[in-house]
């Protein structure tokens, strides 16, 4: 309040008097005023010294408005400083005096006194005034300087009504429909709050934003969904009560929709007229909640005529050819009366036909000179066979009784790298390692590896030559074995065992070799999947005929529960139960966009018995020596000391995990009729699929339209639509009856299924058009989408782009010994008899792990014979074929410079 002049007014003891009943009162009142009026007087010929508008009371506390609930009476407070006297005023009359409750204080910080008041406000008090005006009271305080009135508060009573005025109604709405549901609470004081109850669970439009409450405390969908099909109820309450309407059931139906036709099947005849036919059903979606079914047949039925096959017959012989020198004469016929057509079966029988004749014109010569030449040149011949086989026993003969032929060829090494210094390289010196063996000119399977006779030192000390030089100075033995298997020998005798009835029959996801200790490695191209198998993993003196297999989704069962999905390709290494000296690296791709916050990963190996085992919880210590997996941004190396069946499965933490999807198009090569069909792919990001994907469009005749794309899919439960925009329509339309098509969350996010997709059926309208400009959306319910641009001619062959194989695919399936790795043998061996053992200043393999940023895997390393090996191998596997030599002889390097005494180099070789 601000401060206000001196006026002349009443002392509060005085209105309370006058408010007094009878004379008595009115005489005390009139006292009172005429000794207030001399005081008064005399205040103002003689202001006292403070008087001044600053010492006006001001409230520090004034009262507030209050519901009466019930019959609980209200208490009302005001607090003023500085302050002589306070009282209430309700309804413009004085509260009596004895009404009062009055506590009196000292201000600490200014030393002026406070004083404040409490009365008490009954509900008989209001009701007396009730329809007549609202129940108000406010404080009067009063100070040397004068008076200063508080605010107003209001006194009401609470209550709720028990009927709404308006309740939601049941209602039948189609999907992604709006919806509108009122409600308009009962009348109360205060005025009610609402809240929306979804099968008695609080609806709050923070948490979803397909949902909001209008002012007028309507509940809006924004667009139905099958998960809002519930009963929904409008829920008033104030201080009071609480209210409840009565439930509105309401249901969210799905008009049924036709999938796209199936292919024509055959025709019902193989010689003649007949008929084939085509289907759909109505899936595309699947009626729901009492939505209509799809109008339209679902099958169409079409004429067809398949040539009658023509079996071949033979022509008349030909007339007998004259008697020869040989004493012989022969005849012809041809198949050709009719030929073979359509299928026919080709003509039985001999087209030539000899016979003797004893014509005198028959003449027998004798032996001349040419006949000698002949013999002689049969006797040389035979000669020379009897020498080699001689010459083969005796070499045999040396193998067997020990001899050990000097056989080593120094091209092998010499061929894939030169001597050079541990000095970082200048502009004109090659670098370590940088020269790569040219494998493209082998002619021969070579299975072998030259093996040092003399045991090196521990150390590797090269005082006088090169780091890590090709060749030492001892001798070298190259050992040769058996070429792999032929693919039907193989798959001859892997039929004979009895997990041969699991394993995909054909050779297009098969690679297999013939293994023995020197190593190699199998792949299956264009997958991405491939087997390392390290030197030493076999044991020597033993040959293994190992397998990689790819399977289809199809055909192995892998249970799934829960959030869990399908990460990986499903790849099989056998044979199964081989247990190996040194672990295997098995690569393969994912599709998972890995954090720990967000995923639980696995590796699932399935046991003999067919069921599916967790062998390892990637992140987590584990539990065996026999299992790790390094997962990668692209792909997964998994070590296995055991072959089997294997697979990565994850399972989805939070509704942030996410999965990589790659949208592929395809689109028919030629278009005889005006019915065009575009097919968008939403394919697990691996490259196995992809290959399936591209071998089953060329046996359709698709053509690829544009580069794939990435779609982060999120486990969100919100399906995948697809729809397609900006077609001219003066040129195009399209045949779907819906805005747009979707593909279930539960089916991608499984990964089971492979190959899902989704085809727009659209109709030129003349013949003549054949360019086909449009967009193609893709995009999550509730999330990020990708877009197409379509733009192409639809009368030009468009060949699979290049991107499809990748670069780094190498189309043989199988290499053997030291053509399998980058590393040469001899080298290998340096490398780890000089990293193994510790170093000083840490100059081992703990350091080439953290230059080939492998140092987040140091104790599994660690728990291996040879840790330094098992880096090695690692690399080897991430890089064949294309890894860069040279920088991993510039880390090698950069290990040897942390101790001197390691690798010790001239300044004359640098």
């Amino acid at each position: 309040m601000g401060a206000r002049p001196p006026r002349r007014r009443a002392p509060p003891a005085a209105a309370a008097a006058a408010a007094a009943p009878g004379p008595l009162g009115a005489l005390l009142a009139a006292a009172l005023l005429a000794a207030a009026g001399a005081q008064q007087s005399a205040t103002v010929a003689n202001p006292a010294s403070g008087a001044s508008p600053d010492l006006l009371p001001h409230f520090q506390l004034e009262p507030e408005d209050v519901y009466i609930v019930k019959n609980k009476a209200v208490s009302l407070a005001c607090r003023a400083t500085p302050a002589t006297q306070i009282y209430f005023k309700c309804n413009g009359e004085w509260v009596h005096q004895s009404d009062h409750v009055t506590q009196h204080s000292t201000d600490r910080s200014t030393g002026l006194p406070v004083m404040e008041v409490r009365i008490e406000v009954t509900r008989q008090q209001v009701e007396k005034i009730f329809g007549l005006e609202e129940y108000w009271c406010q404080c009067v305080a009063w100070s040397s300087s004068g008076t200063t009135k508080s605010q107003k508060a209001f006194v009401r009573i609470a209550y709720l009504r028990k009927n709404f005025e308006q309740e939601p109604t049941a209602r039948e709405v189609s999907i992604e429909q709006g919806i509108v549901l009122p409600c308009r609470p009962p009348e109360g004081i205060p005025p009610a709050e609402v809240e929306w109850l979804r099968n008695e669970e609080l609806v709050d439009p923070a948490l979803d934003a397909n949902v909001y409450v209008t002012p007028e405390h309507s509940l809006v969908l924004r667009q139905a969904r099958l998960a809002d099909t519930a009963n929904y109820t409008c829920v008033a309450k104030n201080i009071v009560a609480r209210r409840r309407s009565s439930s509105a059931a309401i249901i969210v139906y799905v008009n049924g929709g036709w999938s796209t036709w199936t292919q024509w099947s055959g025709c019902s005849t193989s010689c003649g007229r007949g008929w084939q036919k085509r289907s759909r059903t109505c899936t595309n979606p699947t009626p729901l909640n009492g939505g209509a079914f799809c109008e339209g047949q679902n099958v169409q039925k079409t004429a067809c005529t398949t040539l009658c096959p023509v079996d071949g017959a033979w022509s008349e012989w030909s007339k007998w050819s004259e008697c020869g020198a040989e004493c012989t004469h022969w005849r012809s016929r041809e198949c050709s009366e009719p030929a073979p057509r359509n299928g026919g079966r080709d003509c039985h029988g001999p087209e030539l036909d000899t016979q003797n004749c004893t014509s005198e014109l028959c003449t027998h010569a004798a032996p001349g000179a040419e006949d000698v030449a002949l013999y002689v040149g049969l006797v040389a011949v035979a000669v020379c066979l009897v020498l080699l086989l001689l010459v083969g026993v005796l070499v045999y003969c040396r193998k067997k009784g020990g001899l050990d032929a000097d056989v080593a060829d120094s091209s092998i090494l010499t061929a894939g790298f030169q001597p050079v210094s541990i000095k970082p390289s200048k502009a004109d010196n090659p670098s370590l390692l940088t020269i790569q063996p040219d494998l493209s000119t082998t002619t021969m399977t070579y299975q072998g590896s030259l093996c040092s006779r003399q045991d090196g030192p521990a150390k590797l000390q090269l005082p006088n030559g090169h780091l890590l030089s090709p060749l030492g100075a001892g001798r070298h033995t190259l050992h040769h074995s058996s070429p792999a298997a032929e693919g039907a020998d193989f798959v001859a005798r892997l039929s004979t065992q009895s997990y041969f009835r699991s394993l995909p029959r054909g050779t297009n996801n098969m690679a297999y070799g013939t293994f023995n200790f020197l190593g190699g490695r199998l792949m299956i191209p264009n997958t991405g999947i491939s087997l390392l198998i390290p030197p030493d993993a076999i044991p020597r003196g033993k040959i293994y005929e190992v397998y990689l297999t790819l399977h289809k989704q199809e055909e192995v069962r892998l249970p799934l529960a829960g959030c869990q999905t399908l990460l990986s390709p499903i790849v099989s290494c056998g044979p199964p139960g081989v247990l190996l000296t040194r672990p295997a690296i098995l690569a393969m791709g994912h599709c998972v966009e890995a954090s720990a916050e967000n995923w639980s990963i696995r590796l699932k190996k399935q046991s003999c018995e067919g069921t599916w085992e967790d062998v390892l919880q990637l992140g987590a210590e584990p539990c065996t020596e026999l299992y790790y997996c390094q997962l990668e941004a692209q792909a997964c190396y998994v070590f296995t000391e055991q072959l089997g069946r294997f697979a990565l499965v994850g399972e989805s933490l939070s509704m942030a995990a996410s999965k990589r999807l790659k949208l592929v198009l395809f689109a028919p090569a030629a278009c005889p009729s005006l019915e065009y069909n575009i097919r968008v792919y939403c394919l697990s990001d691996t490259q196995d699929v992809l290959k399936e994907v591209i071998q089953l469009e060329k046996q359709l005749g698709g053509q690829l339209i544009g580069a794939p794309r990435v779609l982060h899919f999120k486990d969100s439960y919100h399906n995948l639509r697809l729809s397609i925009h900006d077609m001219p329509s003066s040129l195009w339309k399209s045949k779907l009856l819906a805005s747009y098509q979707e593909i279930p969350f539960y089916h991608i996010w499984s990964g089971l299924q492979p190959f899902l997709h989704c085809t727009f059926t659209l109709e030129r309208l003349s013949t003549s058009t054949c360019e086909l400009a449009c967009k193609i959306w893709v995009w999550q319910v509730e999330g990020d989408g990708q877009s197409f641009t379509v733009n192409f001619n639809i009368a030009k062959d468009t060949r699979f782009s290049d991107w499809l194989v990748p670069d780094n695919e190498v189309a043989t399936p199988a290499l053997v010994g030291p053509s399998a790795f980058k590393i040469p043998f001899l080298i290998r061996q340096k490398i780890i008899s000089s990293l193994d053992p510790p170093g000083t200043r840490g100059a081992d393999w703990r350091t080439l792990a953290q230059k080939l940023n492998l140092d987040s895997h140091l104790s599994f390393f660690a728990s291996k014979p040879s840790p330094t090996a098992m880096i090695l191998n690692l690399w080897e596997a991430r890089h064949f074929p294309n890894g860069n030599l040279s920088q991993l002889a510039a880390a090698v390097a950069e290990v040897g410079k942390q101790d001197g005494a390691l690798f010790a180099v001239s300044e004359a070789e640098c």
